[in-house]
């Protein structure tokens, strides 16, 4: 075991980097590591158990009146000149009694927020910040300057067609916070049932949203949680006297859905896109079974180790990225690779956290502490994912085609083991006179690529990533002209 124990030291020692976006750092391979290193199994979790503890707990609902208007921003620090829509943030309490509270960001569209659908969107992690990741950095209308100081304006904002809500879960997670340090000891069943909790007050404390088109969206480790609160919601549609919330579909963006396919899809990506050698592969395939319920011998072991070291220094979240570097200057276009750290100094300023009505705290981009102590992880949830593509509800995946931790290569081999059948066959899709990707629609489910995207796919391909969610919103497949 000598070589196992390496590779959780390794790992180990990287859970004290917070910033999602920093080279080496991996929050997912940190969670998978603290379980093994616990004695934890990771049990495949069904549909049905999952259904059995949702059902067992009342929703609680908490007075709103009045806290809309105290969550206004009025303005954040910086913020660019002209900004024509309005933003809130604040807190929801989902249990009283343990002081739990969840922070979220809405940000609504500056053109026609009366009748455009409310998004949901979620980081993964487990233990990322859907508002500093995916806000800031991915989707949201500002982008932080070099100078941790001041906001640009992000043109290719998914705001701009629908009124997006960001939202910190689990609690312990960016903003979000308990008062009872047990909770942050948590896992999948309970961050579902605080994000359907959260949902239900929120839409109290903004009434107007209750009969808007809904849609989640989210990924990486949201391949877990997008899928898992879109069941909840659905299950509690047909026996709640509560809101019955308006959910119309789900997108997931290189998400972590399945253990076996996690594994095997981001070798053999390293492999056919040159990162490791024919030998350290063929060693892999030989000495690693990956499926559920399987010994991981120490030759595996030893096969992931040489995999992770000839890898070597690239960002595997975007493998043709460059890295973060004080002797390189930001790039005149594209994205920024040091983009995390000005997120970090941003919202880690007083003001900035005053303006966003949050309580003074040292804010992180991932919690190790969250990602250590995760409880309940599922090796697959596509048997949930077949609910929903049952239920008549959207569902779309969509994968950035240069990302090495949850490679379109993994997407692709999860979708082969949901076995539904072809509609529309596999063809490149358009955008500003170029390929954006591909896409194949299959029955009840649907799959896109974004050409040149990594991980975090609007950051990479803002363009393409907001004609795409276009596309979702509308119902459509992305056009191949």
């Amino acid at each position: 075991m000598k070589i196992a124990l390496q590779l959780s030291v390794h790992f180990s020692l990287l859970v004290f980097v917070s910033c999602y976006g920093s080279n080496g750092y991996d929050p997912l391979e940190n969670a998978l590591r603290f379980q093994r290193s616990k004695g934890s199994v990771l049990n495949h979790v069904s549909s049905e158990d999952h259904s059995a503890e949702y059902s067992n707990s009342k929703v609680y609902m908490g007075p709103q009146d009045g806290l809309k208007e105290v969550d206004k921003i009025s303005s954040l620090p910086g913020q660019p000149a002209g900004t024509d829509f309005d933003q809130y943030s604040g807190y929801v309490t989902v249990d009283p009694n343990h002081g739990r509270a969840l922070f979220y960001y809405l940000a609504e569209s500056p053109v026609n927020s009366s009748t455009n659908p409310l998004v949901l969107w979620l980081n993964g992690g487990p233990g990322c910040s859907s508002f500093g990741n995916g806000a800031m950095m991915e989707l949201g209308p500002f982008r932080v300057n070099a100078d941790n100081r001041t906001l640009s304006r992000n043109k290719y904002a998914w705001n701009n067609i629908a009124n997006v809500l960001f939202l910190e879960s689990p609690a312990g997670v960016g903003f979000s916070y308990s008062n009872t340090s047990s909770d942050y000891e948590t896992g999948d069943i309970q961050t579902a049932k605080d994000s359907y909790t959260f949902l239900i007050n929120w839409l109290e404390r903004f009434p107007e949203y209750k009969t808007r088109d809904f849609y989640i969206t989210g990924e990486s480790y949201a391949g877990h949680y997008v899928p898992q609160l879109a069941q909840l919601i659905l299950q509690n549609n047909k026996i709640t006297n509560q809101t019955v919330i308006n959910l119309k579909g789900i997108a997931i963006g290189n998400a972590y859905v399945d253990h076996e396919t996690g594994k095997t899809g981001m070798f053999d990506y390293f492999w056919t896109h040159a990162i490791i050698s024919d030998e350290i592969h063929e060693g892999i395939i030989s000495n690693c079974n990956f499926s559920d319920g399987a010994n991981i011998t120490d030759a595996c072991y030893e096969y992931q180790y040489q995999a992770y070291a000839a890898k070597s220094n690239i960002f595997f979240y975007d493998i043709y990225a460059p890295l973060c570097s004080p002797s390189i200057k930001p790039p005149i276009s594209g994205f920024d690779p040091c983009s995390d750290n000005y997120i970090l100094g941003y919202l880690n300023t007083p003001d900035v956290q005053q303006s966003l009505h949050a309580k003074p705290v040292q804010w992180e981009s991932c919690s190790g502490l969250v990602g250590a102590y995760w409880k309940d992880m599922p090796l697959t949830v596509l048997p949930v994912i077949q609910d929903l593509m049952a239920s008549g509800i959207s569902v779309w995946i969509y994968s950035g085609d240069t990302d090495g931790r949850v490679s379109v290569t993994t997407t692709r081999y999860a979708i082969n083991k949901l076995q539904t059948s072809v509609k529309v066959p596999w063809y490149p899709w358009m955008h500003q006179g170029e390929v954006g990707g591909y896409v194949v629609g299959y029955e009840n489910l649907t799959f896109v690529t974004i050409r040149g995207a990594g991980h975090f796919v609007p950051s990479y391909q803002p363009g393409r990533a907001l004609a795409f969610f276009t596309s979702f919103l509308e119902g459509k497949l992305p056009t191949n002209h």
